[in-house]
């Protein structure tokens, strides 16, 4: 190639070219660029394919390159560097397979047209070598990243699928992405390839930053490899190599770490596997499926509603009905006060609708019920019944009603701070009995006290059922303080560490925008209990956990470390009920329910703020730091610059963070810096979840 400018120490310089200005010239200089890229052996090649990367990076949309060739010459350089390995090794060359595949990626993520060309222009086969393994886990990442795009699209969906070996080795990477990532990078530091290292922190940062990076990057080798299963699992036929028994059992659990904050992960691919007749028989065949299904409709995820859609799918299936009913129902009933949930709308009215139909396929055989089962449904019904009932009593009645369950209710306090908490427990049953279905916020505080009942009695099942109710009730939903805590220490008893961190994250961030004394942040701090606990099920919950487990723990600079340090026993935390000590005495479980007003108004409050994600709020709460975390740090605008403070706390692995997909930072021409202009990695649609 002529030499563009004389300036240019660099022959056939990319940059130089880019700065012609006949746009005729300039074309057909980038043709013949692309063209002869890849049978080049000259030094310095990394630098017009990191130029590229930024540019398809900041302008996905641009189909300059897209005709000139990009994608042949991305794909032929992706085959040189799984063929030749003497260019491999040589100079910087060992970026460019990793580059071209984010390029592809790139192009391919909104255009379908594009999309069509890459498929054309053969770059399907050397990406499905990469996530082969054929080099090393980095490559497959950016592999599975490119073929999720071209996976989204109708037109160039029946040219993956007809790689067969896709699919498998998509499964495959899903199950042990994270195990590839902590044994061959994340566990002995003094043994990480210094490429990977470059191209995780750009050349910028140290350990710390790596392994916060690494933790990201993993979350995503797996989010995106269940996302790209997600778009075969839209067609029956792949149905049943993907809902086989050792991969389904293992999705509820695919969650992606605190990391992840838009893939719905293992939960979103279940919902699509739930959606079709053919997924959901084997699905209601695992009973860990179900149950941790119901864990997850009963928790402050943020894809709660996923879990529901496939509880409701699943009773409404004939076939698979008689299965699940017992485990489903008792969750669904919790459940069924939601008024609205996201875009699902009058989502609890649709669960008393599913509900109903089992009662009435039972009487017509369909069904068999348990005798608990069916008890639980026709009490759901008599409720709403009640319900309508109440909407033609005198309002004296009414008033009537509530002024007696306030005495229930009272006694119930008063025997619970003598000590007699079964007693307070039938208690507040009385009072729920006696309070009008339509007096929400005081059903709130009945169902909260009784499920504090139930955590002394160490009955953690019943204090889920409450607490969910409780929250379900609430005016925003899911957003009452104190049956977050509640139900974060059920959760904790059960050995749930993810629910139970999701639930204690968000109960501080209520306590944090409280009025309320007894729940607000004191001398402007996290509560030590709350800290606590957050501590422990951060750790339950490490992306890494199970292959720390497994292959041992981080060793550094040749120092074997404990990944999860020495701490001292943090299963004594203060209960509910004694971090509400200090309270007027009325109302001995601490709750906001003793001004009359709320017995005379029964509005609802407007959710005067949107529920911000729970993964972001997670990433603000680290172990070491929660102590020092105030008001303010708690509050939405403040997350993101809480996490680029991280101490070393990154390097044992206690928590994670979120940021840019990132390359290193190599001896640039000077042109270089005007196209680079980085930006997030993007996620996969997720309109493909459905």
């Amino acid at each position: 190639m002529d030499k563009v400018s004389s300036d240019c120490p660099y022959p056939g310089c990319f940059f130089c070219v880019m700065k012609e200005g006949n746009p005729s010239k300039r074309r057909a200089s980038i043709l013949k660029f692309f063209r002869e890229l890849p049978s080049q052996d000259d030094d310095g090649q990394v630098l017009p394919i990191s130029g590229l990367w930024n540019t398809a990076m900041a302008h996905p949309n641009d189909q300059e390159f897209i005709d000139l060739g990009i994608f042949e010459c991305m794909a032929a350089l992706i085959w040189k560097g799984l063929k030749n390995r003497r260019w491999l090794a040589h100079d910087q060359n060992i970026y460019i397979p990793y580059y071209a595949a984010h390029i592809i990626g790139s192009y391919t993520m909104n255009m379908e047209e594009f999309a069509d060309s890459a498929v054309h222009a053969g770059v399907i086969p050397p990406l499905v070598e990469l996530l082969r393994g054929r080099l090393t886990w980095v490559e497959q990442r950016v592999a599975v990243r490119a073929l999720g795009h071209l996976a989204t699209y109708s037109s160039t969906f029946p040219a993956l699928a007809s790689h067969g070996e896709i699919l498998e080795l998509s499964i495959q990477l899903a199950m042990s992405s994270l195990e590839i990532v902590y044994s061959h990078f994340y566990q002995y530091v003094d043994r990480r390839l210094s490429y990977h290292c470059d191209l995780l922190t750009r050349g910028m940062g140290g350990v710390e930053m790596e392994s916060r990076k690494a933790e990201e990057w993993a979350s995503q080798l797996q989010c995106w490899s269940l996302q790209l299963i997600n778009c075969f699992a839209f067609k029956p036929e792949f149905l049943s190599t993907i809902c086989k028994p050792e991969f389904l059992i293992k999705l509820p659990g695919m969650w992606g770490g605190l990391v992840n904050e838009n893939s719905p992960a293992g939960i979103g691919l279940l919902r699509t596997i739930c959606h079709h007749k053919l997924g959901r028989g084997p699905v209601a065949s695992c009973t860990g499926i179900i149950e941790a299904l119901c864990n997850i409709a009963r928790s402050s995820d943020d894809w709660q509603y996923m879990a529901i859609d496939c509880l409701l799918w699943l009773l409404q299936d004939p076939s698979t009905c008689h299965k699940v009913i017992d485990k489903a129902v008792p969750a669904l009933v919790d459940l069924a006060e939601i008024s609205a949930l996201g875009d699902h709308k009058k989502l609890g009215d649709t669960i008393v609708s599913v509900l109903q139909e089992c009662i009435q396929s039972q009487g017509n055989g369909r069904n068999s019920l348990s005798n608990r089962t069916k008890e639980q449904i026709e009490e759901l019904l008599n409720s709403r019944q009640r319900l309508k009932w109440e909407k033609s009593m005198p309002k004296e009645d009414l008033h009537i009603k509530q002024a007696a369950a306030l005495v229930v209710k009272l006694e119930g306090n008063s025997l619970f701070s003598s000590g007699n908490i079964s007693g307070a427990a039938s208690k507040y049953s009385e009072a729920l009995a006696l309070c009008p279905m339509r007096s929400k916020k005081e059903r709130v505080v009945l169902y909260s006290n009784r499920a504090q009942c139930y955590l002394l009695l160490q009955q953690p099942l019943f204090a889920i059922s409450d607490a969910t109710r409780a929250l379900c009730l609430h005016n925003p939903l899911n957003r009452h303080a104190k049956s977050l805590w509640r139900r974060a220490q059920a959760y904790d008893m059960l050995g749930l560490a993810k629910e139970s961190l999701l639930d204690a994250i968000l109960f501080i961030n209520e306590c944090s925008q409280s009025n309320d004394p007894d729940l607000s942040l004191r001398q402007n701090k996290v509560p030590d209990y709350a800290e606590r606990l957050v501590k422990k099920q951060m750790r339950a919950a490490w992306l890494f956990r199970e292959a720390a487990i497994k292959h041992g723990g981080v060793h550094c600079e040749g120092d074997a470390g404990d990944i999860y340090g020495r701490e001292t026993d943090d299963s004594e935390w203060e209960t509910a009920s004694e971090s509400d000590i200090g309270n007027d005495g009325r109302d001995e479980m601490g709750d906001d329910d003793d001004d009359d007003s709320e017995w005379k108004n029964e509005d609802e409050r407007k959710d005067k703020y949107d529920k911000p994600s729970i993964k972001d709020r997670l990433q603000t709460f680290l172990p070491e730091n929660l102590k020092a975390l105030n008001r303010s740090t708690l509050s939405e605008n403040i997350l993101q610059s809480k996490i680029a403070s991280m101490d070393s706390l990154w390097a044992c692995g206690m928590c994670s963070g979120a940021g840019e997909d990132s390359g290193p930072i190599l001896s640039v021409h000077p042109l270089a810096t005007a196209t680079n202009s980085l930006g997030f990695d993007d996620n996969l649609n997720l309109a493909i979840w459905g």
